[in-house]
């Protein structure tokens, strides 16, 4: 059985009545994949807004396997130490990884996320030498709308992003670039301008399926819906 891990923030974990594009990831591999899979993680609950704290089930459809490791508020600084002990305790064979705005906005310029970046491989690898992991750059957001210095750290993480990307790529654990979705657009496809309604939903779970068909041959061409 493969063992994915959905890794993320705000944007992965969702929010009460949420589907979440795990949810929308588990349909596609459900129906084109073929093979046994689980979605694994020690975490399973969405954030409560009301709560102030992620300690919902309300899933919108909650029929599915629903564990991830994402925290609202959360990115590769705080990912980095945790990534190990997941890894081995829930046997995770492929990350599916999406971080970094929040490093960017609030913790860490540019270089210092990408320094976290390597040290999340790293303690993944060691957890398991060889997990396989794609992982989505910065995604359009509002801020960087209106926050030039902040929008420069965005295009300047996801070029290191992508280099380390490319050092750290190794045959028996590789790591794979997901292209952000061409045709994401934040005031069609965010409920606020930075989370994900129902058709970003689908264009970030496209986002990983389709670098994971193209360089793995894993699962098929995604369709929404």
């Amino acid at each position: 059985m493969l063992r994915f891990m959905p890794v993320g923030d705000s944007m992965t974990i969702g929010s009460a009545g949420e589907h979440t594009w795990r949810y929308r990831m588990w349909q596609h591999l459900r129906d084109t994949y073929g093979d046994p899979f689980d979605l694994v993680g020690p975490r399973e609950t969405l954030y409560d807004k009301a709560a102030d704290a992620p300690t919902s089930y309300a899933y919108a459809d909650p029929d599915f396997p629903r564990a991830h490791l994402a925290g609202w508020g959360e990115g590769w600084l705080h990912m980095a130490p945790l990534i190990g002990e997941a890894v081995r305790a829930n046997r995770a064979d492929v990350l599916l990884v999406s971080l970094g705005l929040i490093d960017l906005g609030f913790y860490t310029n540019a270089e210092q996320t990408a320094e976290n970046v390597r040290a999340f491989v790293t303690e993944a690898r060691r957890a398991n030498p060889r997990i396989r992991m794609a992982v989505l750059p910065v995604i359009p957001n509002v801020r960087a709308e209106s926050d030039t210095p902040f929008a420069t750290e965005i295009t300047r993480f996801n070029e290191l992003l992508a280099k380390a990307i490319a050092d750290l790529d190794e045959p028996r654990s590789p790591l794979l670039p997901a292209s952000p979705p061409s045709s994401y657009d934040i005031h069609h496809d965010t409920y606020d301008g930075t989370h994900p309604n129902a058709s970003g939903e689908h264009k970030i779970a496209a986002a990983f399926a389709a670098a994971m068909h193209q360089a793995w041959d894993l699962g098929g061409l995604y369709e929404a819906g």
